[in-house]
């Protein structure tokens, strides 16, 4: 692991920056939802303990029954700026401790973890970063930090889906708001602006501190969640299934790929052909995601939601619109509620529109809420062309044939 001062690495992080505060001011401008000082029900007080630490917020609930009551739960690396949503049924997490190191080896290796640990002094006398042969990572003074309070949220919305499964059989849905993004890190090093698995570190985490033994992860973004893929390739008791756009980056996720060992058969590899979009998403649910989870028959659900996949996103050519992420989102949602009594948790991945970005995250919220869909006030269908029905149809039967389905 190389690392060098980059301009353009700077570049990045000042639009990773941007899209963060973007995606709340999308959430409030552009969502119909109102972030602000206080939320009804419980007043809390947040303070930052330095930057890129943690945030600790007291409450007048210090137990905070809110969180098995609530319908939606949320949390976000404090870099976004989020502080508190509209009302009781969506509530965000008042403490997020971040990940411990020991938490990030049940994933990463211990040279990796050490190492940018390590360079976190030459990331500070510099400014910032570029991690060689990452495909492209930066790193500031602060990304090590920053990114164990990312992994530590995924964990802290496990904790409380689980507590709430276990006093309500409608628990809350958990969405993790969180940058850096997670599933293209692989064990022995960052890739493609991830720096930590997050989705990877929450899953050991449920099985070992929750005894969630099976767990299944659907990942949508429109490239192939390899770092997420590696770390479980051999693993009977995580099936892990992604969609991504054929022949985009990193390059993996071949749909012959399905896993070694005892674990052969539990990773189903789906690449879509490019101007795939809401019909072919949907046949993909109906015909290969939700047949595999009722057969699986997972304790828990963990998705990464990619949101660049809709039809304007800059960096692919599927055509997903917001009605797209809002199926999505309801369809998981009804899937976990069958299978696992409710337990799921997204976690943020993709996403370089800020206007499709905010539109389809605050449609998710809407699906998880039963709430009607606004995507018909944002999609333009006049934008959309005919999809490739006929090669999507060829790679559903393929993995359908792979997979015994």
């Amino acid at each position: 692991m190389e690392l060098h001062p980059s301009p353009r690495a700077s570049s990045l992080a000042g639009n990773a920056v941007l899209r963060g505060w973007n995606l709340a001011r999308g959430l409030q401008n552009r969502a119909g939802f109102r972030l602000g000082s206080e939320s009804r029900g419980a007043r809390r007080r947040c303070c930052s303990l330095g930057f890129g630490g943690p945030v600790r917020c007291s409450s007048e609930t210090e137990k905070n029954p809110q969180l098995a009551a609530a319908r939606v739960i949320y949390g976000v690396a404090p870099a976004m700026g989020h502080n508190q949503v509209r009302s009781d049924d969506i509530v965000e997490l008042p403490t997020v401790k971040p990940a411990s190191v020991d938490d990030l080896l049940h994933v990463h290796t211990r040279a990796y973890v050490s190492g940018l640990e390590k360079a976190m002094d030459k990331a500070s006398e510099k400014g910032i970063i570029f991690i060689e042969g990452s495909g492209p990572t930066y790193a500031t003074a602060t990304t090590f930090q920053e990114s164990l309070v990312a992994a530590g949220v995924g964990m802290a919305l496990v904790d409380s889906v689980v507590d709430a499964s276990r006093i309500t059989q409608n628990p809350p849905t958990a969405f993790a708001l969180i940058r850096p993004p997670g599933h293209h890190a692989i064990p022995k090093g960052p890739m493609g602006f991830c720096v930590f698995g997050n989705i990877a570190i929450a899953a050991r985490y449920a099985q070992r501190v929750h005894g969630l033994k099976r767990v299944f992860i659907i990942d949508f973004d429109v490239h192939h969640g390899n770092g997420t893929n590696d770390a479980f390739y051999d693993d009977p008791d995580i099936f892990f299934l992604s969609t991504h756009q054929d022949g985009s980056y990193p390059g993996t996720g071949k749909i012959d790929e399905i896993g070694v060992a005892n674990g052969e058969g539990t990773t189903l590899n789906l690449p879509l052909p490019g101007g795939s979009g809401d019909v072919a998403m949907r046949t993909v649910f109906d015909e290969v995601i939700a047949p595999c989870a009722q057969r699986f028959k997972p304790d828990i659900i963990l998705v990464s939601a990619g949101y660049d996949a809709h039809v304007l996103d800059p960096l692919a050519s599927l055509q997903f619109t917001t009605g797209t992420y809002y199926a999505l989102a309801s369809n998981i949602k009804q899937l976990a509620k069958e299978l696992c009594g409710g337990r799921c948790v997204f976690f943020l991945e993709g996403g370089y529109n800020l206007q499709s970005l905010s539109y389809s995250v605050a449609d998710s919220f809407r699906a998880f809420l039963g709430e009607p869909s606004l995507a018909s006030k944002f999609d333009d269908p006049a934008i959309l062309y005919e999809e490739p029905l006929a090669k999507v149809k060829q790679a559903i039967q393929k993995a359908k044939h792979l997979h015994s389905l």
